[in-house]
């Protein structure tokens, strides 16, 4: 009597992973919320400038929405931040005596410290905020802290006009060097950008990091020259050098220094850092290329987790 053999059937060995790799592209299938190459993702960012721009208005005109005065906020913050800097530290502390135009000096400062402000706390939370929008929708994600970037540029722009009425009404006049403003703040906003992106994937990951961003920001602002000024601080030998050199060369006194240098004709170019136009190009694109790249390498790691 012959004895038949049962063999247990085999089960299939799993694919490889190259194989479904080539099926999957022969198919035309990629992976979902793969990051793109470097000119694919700017060539995306590019054809989303319209969402851009739209985004950001829509964020600017909902801000003080719920506010009796509205927009009027915009132009209020930083005037009133000024008032309070102003008594400390012009009155208290008798900043103003060294300062010519110290009340157009002082504001200034302010409003164009705010923008780099704001622009880098809202970069902070431009991801971990927006959680809903990154998952639901598919974008290039550097369009949010663009957007909050570009959002605090058209702040500014809207209140530069009670700066300019304020640099008159103390005496300051009209000036061609007024066109100076903007390159100084197309600079600045490139540089804000940059940092608001290398933020942004920082508090993707971390997002404690926006309950720390106020007090480093408060410590940045006080190095930055906003209610003093650091040429008559520099002068002469009571610093180290490196000190000397660091507050000089500090991006957001430079970018400050820039913008009195345009609009307040007692501010001389004797009192810039020197070669503070090559300052202001090198920060903005080693935060403006340095963050965008930064950002963009973890590009799928976005809304996940």
């Amino acid at each position: 009597m012959s004895q038949v053999l049962h063999t247990p059937p085999h089960s299939p060995a799993p694919a490889d992973e190259d194989d479904l790799a080539a099926l999957a592209a022969r198919h035309g299938l990629t992976v979902s919320g793969a990051r793109p190459s470097l000119p694919e993702y700017v060539r995306q960012l590019w054809e989303r400038r319209h969402f851009i721009t739209a985004f950001a208005t829509a964020k600017l005109t909902a801000q003080y929405s719920q506010a009796k005065l509205g927009q009027v906020w915009q132009v209020m913050t930083p005037l009133l931040n000024a008032a309070v800097y102003y008594f400390i530290f012009g009155v208290l502390l008798g900043t103003k005596k060294h300062v010519p135009d110290y009340i157009p000096f002082l504001v200034t400062g302010v409003f164009i410290w705010t923008f780099t402000q704001s622009s880098i706390m809202a970069g902070t939370r431009a991801i971990s905020g927006n959680l809903g929008l990154v998952r639901a929708l598919h974008f290039p994600r550097a369009a949010l802290p663009i957007s909050f970037a570009l959002q605090q540029l058209q702040q500014l722009l809207f209140s530069m006009a009670a700066l300019f009425v304020i640099l008159i009404c103390f005496g300051v006049p009209v000036s061609i060097s007024w066109l100076l403003v903007i390159p100084a703040l197309f600079l600045q906003f490139t540089f804000n950008a940059g940092v608001s992106m290398v933020m942004a994937r920082m508090g993707a990951k971390t997002p404690d990091i926006a309950q720390l961003m106020p007090f480093i920001l408060r410590t940045w602002m006080y190095l930055s020259g906003v209610m003093w000024s650091i040429s008559k601080l520099t002068k002469g030998d009571n610093l180290p050098h490196p000190v000397t050199i660091a507050l000089e060369t500090n991006p957001a006194a430079v970018y400050i220094d820039l913008m009195r240098y345009a609009l307040i004709d007692s501010f001389h170019s004797s009192q810039l850092p020197p070669h503070v136009w090559a300052a202001a190009t090198g920060w903005a694109l080693l935060a403006g290329v340095g963050g965008f790249i930064y950002f963009w390498k973890a590009e799928e790691t976005y809304g996940r987790g």
